[in-house]
């Protein structure tokens, strides 16, 4: 079965279990590393997700996967949260970005460049408008292949 076949499955098996304990479906991956296929959710909520959440829904999730059998060979499974500097994927990641500066990177340069950072100041399904040195900028989505949040230490 083809890689977004599987992550879509994985999708639609979780989206009940995610819904029961208010968890939101973040991504789903299937790939291979080393050798060894992963099949990985990524998970979130309110105040951020704990080891024990992952686990709870592993256990209910690896029973469904079971039941349902998506993959003819072995392989690991994981569930996760996506990690601080995750990219921005669903509306709740952009509206939590809100004011906050991202690290945005293009597929092409933009302005003379391949990376930028700057702050998001609205969005919608086209495009983000960002503070680009002091500037409201409008920049169309399709030209960016990954925006995430700045980690400052």
């Amino acid at each position: 079965m083809n890689k977004k076949k599987v992550e879509d499955i994985l999708q639609e098996l979780s989206i009940p279990i995610l819904e029961k304990y208010k968890f939101e479906f973040v991504d789903a991956e299937y790939k291979k590393e080393g050798g060894q296929w992963y099949l990985r959710l990524f998970i979130d909520k309110d105040g951020g997700i704990t080891i024990n959440d992952c686990q709870l829904v592993s256990e209910e999730l690896s029973e469904k996967l079971d039941e349902v059998d998506p993959i003819d060979h072995s392989y690991i499974f994981e569930v996760s949260s996506p990690g601080i500097d995750r990219p921005l994927k669903t509306e709740r990641d952009f509206k939590k970005n809100l004011n906050k500066e991202l690290e945005i990177k293009f597929y092409e340069p933009y302005e003379g460049k391949k990376t930028i950072e700057a702050i998001l100041l609205d969005f919608d399904d086209k495009k983000v408008v960002v503070d680009l040195n002091g500037k409201p900028t409008e920049i169309d989505k399709k030209m960016i292949a990954i925006m995430r949040p700045t980690i400052k230490f």
